[in-house]
């Protein structure tokens, strides 16, 4: 399958293709599909960090469609990785809902980085969602000994019912039910987070992760950097999805 215009330019920007195989499939609840596959050599090319995506390309109307999807598990030595798909309607849900053993599919990796913020953090403070959620997972693996505060915006029912790699002992979950396009986490985080922020006036001891739809995502981004004074090497953003 061909990459359109958007293959065209990715390649202009030097991105990788590879070809992915699915070993296993695993439903593990009516909204999430994980899919476990070979990475095609691509690991040992392209190493790993946290929150690691890739672009899937699928066939949608006979066109080609790309969506950015995170590495779960993803182990170089092996070769391995997990994939993991919240289900709805398009492209990319009815792929994984009909993924079988054997089936193979196209990826480009382009646009993926993370730099560990230096010092370490002592505390996270994350607003994600469904869609971010294998993100969220690897950042709180990658750092394991931080705290950590989450704001989970809940679209679904079963959104908080997925896994996600909490410690009770450490890590502080608040769900917010989605309304009016993701105005209700926005008045959540804002009418939270600077109490929060007040602890660590003056030092380098946090660190912000915002990741969710791509209205809010720059909503929240713009409110941390120029209302709350959030250092740039102290936040990192990326809207994962448009509302429509």
């Amino acid at each position: 399958m061909g990459h359109g215009w958007e293959g065209a330019v990715l390649k202009l920007l030097r991105g990788k293709d590879f070809v992915f195989t699915v070993t296993g499939t695993e439903v593990v609840n009516d909204r999430l599909r994980r899919l476990h596959l070979t990475d095609g050599g691509m690991l040992a090319v392209t190493g790993t960090h946290p929150t690691m995506w890739v672009r899937i390309w699928f066939e949608n109307a006979g066109k080609p469609h790309q969506r950015g999807y995170t590495l779960v598990d993803p182990d170089p030595e092996k070769g391995t990785f997990s994939l993991e798909f919240v289900l709805h309607e398009g492209a990319a849900s009815d792929w994984a809902r009909a993924a079988r053993p054997g089936d193979t599919i196209e990826a480009t990796v382009h646009g993926s980085e993370f730099t560990p913020p230096e010092p370490a953090p002592a505390h996270l403070y994350v607003v994600g969602d469904a869609a971010s959620l294998p993100a969220i997972n690897s950042l709180l693996d990658e750092m394991s000994g931080a705290s950590a505060t989450i704001w989970y915006e809940t679209a679904h029912p079963l959104d908080d019912q997925l896994p996600m790699r909490l410690d009770p002992a450490r890590h502080d979950l608040r769900t917010v039910p989605r309304r009016e396009t993701g105005s209700g986490l926005l008045e959540e985080v804002r009418s939270t987070l600077p109490d929060l922020l007040r602890t660590h006036r003056g030092t380098d001891e946090f660190y912000v992760w915002v990741a969710c739809d791509t209205v809010t995502t720059r909503s929240l981004t713009a409110y941390l950097r120029k209302e709350l004074s959030v250092p740039k090497p102290r936040v990192k953003s990326l809207g994962y999805w448009r509302p429509t």
